[in-house]
């Protein structure tokens, strides 16, 4: 009996960190959202933000799991119809071309979370090559998704995949590079007190 109630109080005690943690990782990514810089390219704008600092963080610190819940914690409260986006929210923000970079961030905070895991890096190099592959699953998600979307709907201009590039992300990818190292020398501080506080 001892033991069900011990393991009922950890059971308890983690799926409350989860929870803690998910939803400050979320605020973090929507603060980021309105600490923008909007870049102009042609009839349409691009934003430069803090979220993607964020969800670095959470993939560094957080392991697969507790990261890719925090990023779907911000996204599912943005379609809903927090204005948590750096557009406002609501779920037409679905069609929005460029929602599928929102989604890069799911797929790279478990990416970068998983990697952490598995490889258990010591070097900051080898931190900074497992932002690197979510660098790259954020953006390749984003490209793809914004190819289908003006492909698909009626409603949209098609958009060729050197447009994509050359127009809606070869603006941000240097800056968003820049704060993958920035990310590793922050998580390189944190990562012994988060380490401590999620066992």
């Amino acid at each position: 009996m001892k033991e069900k109630i011990i393991t009922s109080r950890s059971a308890s005690r983690s799926l409350t960190m989860d929870v803690a943690v998910s939803g400050l990782f979320a605020a973090l990514i929507a603060i980021g959202a309105f600490m923008k810089i909007v870049i102009p390219v042609g009839v349409d704008t691009m934003n430069f933000t803090l979220q993607w600092l964020f969800v670095l963080l959470a993939g560094l610190l957080l392991g697969s799991k507790r990261a890719f819940r925090s990023v779907a914690t911000y996204l599912v409260t943005g379609l809903i119809g927090f204005p948590i986006f750096a557009r406002g929210g609501g779920p037409a923000y679905l069609l929005r071309p460029t929602f599928g970079f929102l989604l890069g961030f799911a797929i790279a905070a478990w990416m970068m979370g998983f990697l952490s895991e598995k490889l258990r890096p010591t070097k900051a190099i080898s931190w900074f090559w497992v932002t690197l592959a979510g660098y790259t699953a954020y953006y390749g998600m984003g490209i793809l998704y914004f190819y289908m979307i003006t492909h698909l709907l009626s409603s949209q201009t098609p958009t060729a995949l050197r447009v994509i590039f050359g127009v809606y992300c070869l603006p941000t990818m240097l800056p968003d590079l820049m704060l993958c190292a920035l990310a590793v020398m922050i998580a390189g501080r944190l990562r012994p007190a988060v380490q401590v506080s999620l066992k």
